[in-house]
């Protein structure tokens, strides 16, 4: 069905993304601006150094909430670090049953540690359509 395509050729290139500094309601509002359940998360020099979710978020207000803080901090102390990322260069194929098999709904791009992209399943499936519709 689908053969080898880079993933450059469906990603895209211009991911929702916040600063690692950043305050987590400067984060919150981006998402929910953008309407995307996640952002990457970035250095000063745009390098990926996490990943932030809707879910993450939840949890750090509602915990600052139990706590009775007044504040819930900066995004670097919510965001999740060890992250799973690809190359541009990678197989879409591949790419997808990585995220299926680890349950991800978007994966960031990088090239040479800098964030370049995002693949999520709505790119994926918006490849596989393509791909069908020009061997059909």
């Amino acid at each position: 069905m689908l053969n080898s395509v880079e993933l450059k050729d469906y990603m895209l290139r211009n991911p929702i993304k916040v600063n690692l500094n950043d305050d987590l309601f400067v984060a919150i509002d981006r998402i929910v601006a953008n309407k995307v359940s996640g952002v990457c998360v970035v250095d000063d020099e745009n390098n990926l150094v996490g990943m932030l979710s809707e879910v993450d978020c939840l949890g750090a207000i509602l915990t600052a909430r139990y706590n009775q803080e007044t504040s819930v901090g900066p995004v670097s102390g919510v965001m999740t670090r060890d992250v799973y990322c690809v190359s541009p260069n990678a197989d879409i194929v591949d790419v997808a049953q990585e995220m299926l098999q680890r349950g991800f709904r978007r994966c960031p791009v990088v090239e040479k540690g800098k964030l370049v992209g995002q693949i999520t399943c709505r790119q994926l499936l918006n490849g596989v359509q393509t791909f069908s519709q020009k061997t059909a």
